[in-house]
């Protein structure tokens, strides 16, 4: 079997499943049931595709098919920020802020955190890869022991605001953020498209693609930027 026969047979497999989960058991309850399956779809379909195509450029830029995105802190990073905001200022900030401020907030300062990493790494040119992903790690670390720190600390009341935070839902997806995260996602492919060419060349190894004239750390770092940008906008989700 070809590998366009594989790829249309698990398409074909996916709209199947996904055309059964819209329509089972919808009996008198069109105009309730229908538009929220409708909006879980959607939401399982652009974490799941954020995650995907991020994973894949990671592993094609590291050249290796264990490591994650996860491995930068990230995750790590958003719930020290939820933790931080409730052990200040109490749940209620967070009410107050709004779904999509809160969202906003969080996608920006990951982004941002990854920015000033990639900046200072590659600042220097004796710096590899690796060495951004053992620093991405040690932030990680970081990140988790102070928000493990602060929920030890916090009103029982609060940390249970803050365990639901911990754990992705698609319940009760909100509409606002279905739509910030597809302008987001989309502007993300838009640039990643100038790159996407470079991938094959990357997976060979640092020295051949630049062998074959690649600008590797040039490269690297805007690709890199889509994948926190992904990892990001499906983190805060």
């Amino acid at each position: 079997m070809t590998y366009k026969a594989k790829i249309g047979l698990l398409a074909a497999a996916a709209i199947i499943l996904v055309a059964v989960f819209l329509f089972i058991d919808l009996g008198g309850s069109w105009d309730y049931a229908f538009p929220r399956r409708i909006k879980k779809v959607l939401a399982i379909i652009l974490t799941g595709g954020a995650i995907a195509l991020s994973t894949t450029v990671f592993q094609t830029v590291t050249n290796n098919r264990i490591l994650t995105p996860s491995v930068m802190g990230l995750d790590s990073l958003y719930i020290l920020i939820q933790t931080t905001v409730i052990f200040v200022f109490g749940s209620f900030t967070l009410y107050q802020l709004g779904s999509n401020l809160n969202f906003l907030i969080n996608v920006g300062a990951m982004i941002l955190f990854a920015g000033v990493l990639y900046k200072i790494l590659f600042k220097r040119e004796g710096n590899n890869i690796y060495f951004l992903l053992l620093i991405g790690m040690i932030f990680g670390t970081l990140f988790s022991s102070m928000s493990s720190f602060m929920e030890v600390l916090i009103d029982p009341n609060e940390f249970q605001y803050v365990a639901d935070k911990m754990f992705a839902s698609f319940n009760n997806v909100k509409t606002e953020l279905l739509v910030t995260s597809i302008v987001l996602i989309a502007l993300s492919l838009l640039y990643f498209a100038r790159y996407a060419k470079y991938l094959n060349v990357l997976a060979l190894g640092r020295e051949q693609a630049i062998n074959l004239g690649v600008n590797y750390d040039h490269v690297v770092k805007r690709l890199l930027i889509v994948v926190a940008v992904l990892i990001s906008v499906a983190t805060a989700w």
